[in-house]
């Protein structure tokens, strides 16, 4: 038995008495608690710089979408305007078109009766078929059509953004 007194003298010596072995514990407990509190507080300020981050990102992103979508108004109200100014243009050519028709017309007129004589009563069919007279070197349609197209060549362009859905 003396063998057994022997070996727990020995543990003893190498390991302290219990007093120390439990301030050992005590201590190594006080420092996983300590490190834990420390881990916990670095946890919670990567988790509140996170959040931070994510704060900042929104209000950016935030603004962002703000300056997007007031370009998106800004270049719909700039397509919207070169709309209307399409239109007005393509009502104006098209009354362009129809003077520049007109114009022709009479041209055409104009120069096919330049074969005819100037004579007082003397008549002539042209390619249009009509037939024209000539009285003191004044020509003139029997149905007048040319003396309109000529009223219509005086009027200015009328086509505006009031008109151009006035088809």
């Amino acid at each position: 038995m003396a063998s057994s007194s022997g070996n727990s003298s020995i543990s003893t010596r190498f390991c302290g008495s219990e007093e120390d072995l439990q301030q050992l514990m005590d201590q190594r407990k006080r420092k996983r608690k300590q490190s834990n509190r420390e881990s916990a507080r670095r946890s919670r300020m990567r988790k509140q710089k996170h959040l931070d981050d994510l704060v900042t990102e929104v209000e950016r992103l935030r603004k962002e979408n703000n300056e997007i979508l007031n370009g998106v108004k800004i270049t719909t109200q700039k397509f919207l305007n070169l709309e209307v100014e399409n239109s007005i243009l393509r009502v104006q050519m098209s009354e362009l078109n129809k003077r520049l028709q007109s114009l022709n017309h009479m041209l055409s007129f104009f120069n096919n009766n330049n074969n005819i004589t100037t004579s007082t009563n003397t008549i002539a069919t042209t390619t249009f078929g009509s037939e024209f007279y000539h009285d003191n070197n004044f020509v003139m349609n029997n149905n007048h059509h040319h003396i309109n197209n000529m009223v219509y060549l005086n009027q200015p362009i009328m086509a505006s953004s009031n008109h151009m859905f006035e088809w």
